[in-house]
């Protein structure tokens, strides 16, 4: 049996990252929210990938982030 390659999952960086949600809406599975990063309680809001295992590796978030705060990135256990 061939070898699957690993899916690649979104890597959001925070520094990029405007919170627009526009990732979060492109996403058919919805394994990405929004949420304050650490343990703040308000600030702010990220992207965050909240279900690895329920992403399907599809890169439409990747493509409707105007701010190229996300890379698929390959993943050993993915």
């Amino acid at each position: 049996m061939p070898a699957v390659a690993p899916k690649a999952l979104p890597a959001i960086a925070p520094d990029r990252c405007t919170g627009c949600g526009r990732c979060v809406g492109a996403c058919p599975p919805h394994v990405l929210s929004l949420a304050v990063p650490g343990a703040q309680r308000w600030g702010p809001k990220s992207a965050v990938l909240h279900d690895r295992a329920g992403c399907t590796g599809c890169a439409l978030c990747f493509v409707a982030c105007p701010f190229d705060a996300i890379r698929m990135e390959r993943t050993a256990d993915g």
